[in-house]
């Protein structure tokens, strides 16, 4: 595991809760998210397990074949206490800047405040002049699919968004980046020792994305099996045969400083949705 603590740091501008630095490893920039703290009451835990999501979220999206952002595990030494860190390499250089899609809404229509409903993040994409409508439409659906299989909980409009390169003009989906909420990251060891296989069944069942329908926050798996929107559907046609399930079952085994429980909850978390998924292509393909 590669050791941090040493890297060169620099002053941290990247926004968001958990405590980051901004560090240049091998030459290159990364923010490096680092446990964090427990706010809620009556919890016995001191740290989630958010660098794990992180590392073994965006490595999902890697291995079907999405563009995402380069992640490390490593560890770093603070105050005495060595900790598991996830850094995230920077995407953005001087000539390629970052839009996050609240920016996107706020140009589109200033006009309209809208927050995570599907329908209003659709029309947003429609109307937008600045960006190739159908290809982020399934760059978006390609994101939503994926972030299913590891139950992402908080894909929100400021952690997705496009490329623009300041000397072309162009824009482009940006890597997919900011995994760090799937897999139920607040879950500590010992809860996952205890859960049942009907508790199993619901964390599977009811993971819920940020997105809303009819005002409420869409299930995924729920949705995904309704198969009642074409883009999504088309989604999982392109992607499910990419999906390679050894691959990720190995990937999360040879995970440094991961306890065998936290792997074994992962392996199969990840294969019962991918069997739902793997219905769904069945039905459509």
């Amino acid at each position: 595991m590669i050791d941090f603590t040493n890297a060169i740091e620099e002053f941290n501008n990247y926004k968001g809760s958990e405590k980051k630095k901004t560090l240049i490893y091998n030459n290159k920039k990364y923010l490096v998210k680092f446990p964090d703290p427990i706010r809620e009451k009556n919890r016995n835990i001191s740290y989630i397990n958010n660098a794990f999501s992180e590392y073994i979220g965006s490595n999902v999206f890697k291995i079907v074949g999405l563009d995402v952002q380069n992640t490390i595990l490593g560890k770093y030494e603070y105050k005495g206490k060595e900790k598991i860190v996830c850094a995230c390499e920077d995407f953005t250089d001087n000539d390629n800047i970052l839009y996050e899609f609240e920016n996107l809404v706020l140009s589109t229509n200033p006009d309209k405040k809208i927050e995570t409903d599907l329908n209003d993040i659709m029309e947003v994409i429609e109307e937008s002049k600045m960006i190739n409508t159908e290809q982020t439409k399934q760059k978006f659906w390609d994101m939503f699919v994926i972030d299913s299989l590891i139950g992402n909980t908080d894909r929100h409009n400021g952690n997705w968004g496009f490329l623009l390169n300041k000397k072309t003009g162009k824009v482009k989906f940006s890597p997919i980046y900011d995994c760090g909420s799937a897999f139920n990251p607040m879950l500590e060891d010992k809860e996952i020792e205890e859960i049942s296989e009907i508790e199993l069944k619901n964390l599977v069942m009811n993971c819920y994305s940020c997105l809303k329908e009819n005002g409420k926050k869409i299930n995924y798996m729920t949705y995904i099996r309704q198969m009642k929107k074409e883009e999504c559907n088309q989604a999982i046609k392109r992607l499910f045969l990419n999906i390679n399930i050894d691959e990720i079952n190995s990937f999360i085994e040879n995970v440094e400083g991961m306890s065998k429980v936290r792997k074994n909850f992962y392996r199969i978390v990840i294969e019962k949705r991918y069997e739902i998924l793997k219905e769904v292509y069945n039905n459509i393909k």
